[in-house]
């Protein structure tokens, strides 16, 4: 399926377009699979040569980079239209369900640590926190989130959902849709008893974009 970007390129453009994406869906199966796979791997599922795939990216930290930065790039996006939403409540819940049906977070989980993050990429990653706390402060504005949650929650939803995973694509966005109800449900219980623990904080995602060994 062609991108938005893809719509309107000159033809000569349009299919350099389309083989970039046949390989960065290749590079995301691959990679998802197993975060330390050759980048001949990465060729060989996308039908490519090797030669024709270094001409788009120069080694296999840049192509970690793009399939995290636009999952990124996503994230934001979405959080932007749920902040559009007039019921703040709908948005909020309605922004979970598509960045879990867009599994941006197993990206996140798998690739964090295998590559160095550009400034850009930092960038936009303190706007899409920005984002999220707006739209649990909305939430929370609303009386229908439960006061002890925190905006770190979110990471541990979408995390916690892009954890499952089984061999039938079509299984998996099931059970994933389940989970994520009755974590919604959860969260929704603005009158429930406090959640066990400190909640969660930064720190307890900022250690996995150390670089791995």
């Amino acid at each position: 399926m062609s991108s938005p970007t893809e719509t309107g390129l000159p033809g000569r453009r349009r299919q350099a377009a389309q083989n970039d994406q046949v390989i960065l869906d290749a590079a995301r199966e691959v990679f998802l699979a197993d975060p330390k796979a050759p980048v001949a791997a990465v060729a060989k599922r996308a039908g490519v040569g090797i030669s024709a795939l270094y001409r788009r990216y120069p080694g296999k930290e840049d192509m970690l980079r793009r399939l995290c930065h636009d999952g990124l790039r996503h994230y934001i996006a979405e959080a932007e239209a749920a902040l559009e939403e007039a019921d703040a409540w709908a948005g909020f819940t309605r922004f979970l369900e598509r960045v879990v049906e867009a599994d941006v977070h197993s990206l996140t989980v798998h690739l964090a640590g295998t590559f160095t993050p550009t400034p850009e990429m930092f960038e936009d990653s303190q706007r899409a926190a920005g984002l999220a706390q707006d739209l649990v402060d909305r939430a929370r504005q609303s009386g229908r989130l439960r006061a002890d949650a925190v905006v770190e929650d979110l990471g541990l939803v979408l995390e916690g959902c892009a954890a499952i995973r089984v061999p039938d694509a079509g299984r998996t966005r099931e059970l994933r849709r389940r989970v994520l109800a009755m974590m919604v449900e959860s969260l929704g219980q603005s009158g429930a008893p406090d959640l066990p623990g400190p909640p969660p904080n930064g720190t307890d995602f900022a250690w996995r974009w150390q670089q791995r060994p």
